[in-house]
C-alpha cells in the first residue's frame, strides 16, 4: 500500500510470497501479521473516516503529520490506526527474500562513518530494538542529513516532518512468537537475514538529494 493512497485504505499483497522470508521469518507468522494484524489497522482506520468526509482525502502520511492537531476524540484513534497501518507497511516493504548486500551501497558508507564501523551499528541497532519495552518499533531515520537510531513505542511513528525512516523493524510480540516464543534477540539475528539493504539504500539516497 502506498502512502500516498487515502480513504478507503485497502491492504495490497506483500511484494514476495509468504513463505518467502523462510527460514528466518515463517510463513504463518507473515500470513498471521499481514492478513489479519495489519487489516485489523485498515478496517479500523477506515470505519473512523467513514463519517470525517474531511479527513477522507488525506494521505496516510498527512494524518500521521497533523493528527495532533484533530479533535480530541480523532486523536488518538487516528494515531493509533494510521500509525498502525504505516509501520506495518513500511516493515513488510523493507524486507526482501532476496537479501542483497552491497557492500558498495552509499548507505551502508555512511553508516561505517556515522557509527563508528559498520558491526558496531548492527550492535547499537540489536540494543536498541531489544530495549523496547513491550511493544514497539526500532528505527533507522535520517535527519538534518544525519543517521539515528530511535525507538517508538506501540503503533507510534517517527516525526515525518522532521524525520526520513529508512528502515524498521516490528518487535511486537506478534512479529516473531511462533517461530521464536520470547527470543527477541533471536528474531533480531534473522531479522537482519531478510533486510532489503537495496531498498534502503534508495530510500537515503531519495532523502539526501
Amino acid at each position: 500500500m502506498s502512502h500516498s493512497q487515502c480513504y478507503p485504505f485497502i491492504n495490497t499483497p506483500l511484494p514476495y510470497e509468504y513463505s518467502a522470508l523462510e527460514p528466518y521469518i515463517d510463513e504463518k507468522t507473515m500470513h498471521l501479521h499481514h492478513d489479519r494484524h495489519l487489516q485489523t489497522y485498515i478496517d479500523r482506520l477506515n470505519a473512523i473516516l467513514k463519517d470525517h468526509p474531511r479527513l477522507q482525502s488525506w494521505t496516510l502520511e498527512k494524518l500521521l503529520q497533523n493528527w495532533c492537531i484533530l479533535s480530541c476524540d480523532l486523536k488518538v484513534p487516528v494515531r493509533n490506526n494510521a500509525g498502525g497501518v504505516y509501520n506495518h507497511q513500511f516493515f513488510f516493504d523493507s524486507l526482501t527474500p532476496h537479501c542483497p548486500f552491497l557492500p558498495s551501497l552509499h548507505l551502508v558508507q555512511e553508516i561505517h562513518s556515522q557509527f563508528c564501523g559498520f558491526d558496531r551499528f548492527l550492535t547499537l541497532f540489536k540494543e536498541s530494538a531489544l530495549a523496547v519495552f513491550g511493544s514497539g518499533y526500532a528505527w533507522l531515520v535520517l535527519e538534518k542529513r544525519r543517521l539515528k537510531i530511535i525507538t517508538t513505542a506501540n503503533q507510534n511513528t517517527p516525526n515525518l516532518q522532521m524525520q526520513t525512516p529508512i528502515f524498521n523493524i516490528d518487535v511486537w510480540e506478534h512479529a516473531y512468537y511462533l517461530k521464536h516464543y520470547n527470543e527477541r534477540a533471536a528474531y533480531v539475528d534473522d531479522w537482519f537475514q531478510v533486510l532489503d539493504w537495496k531498498k534502503a539504500d534508495e530510500r537515503f539516497e531519495g532523502a539526501m538529494m
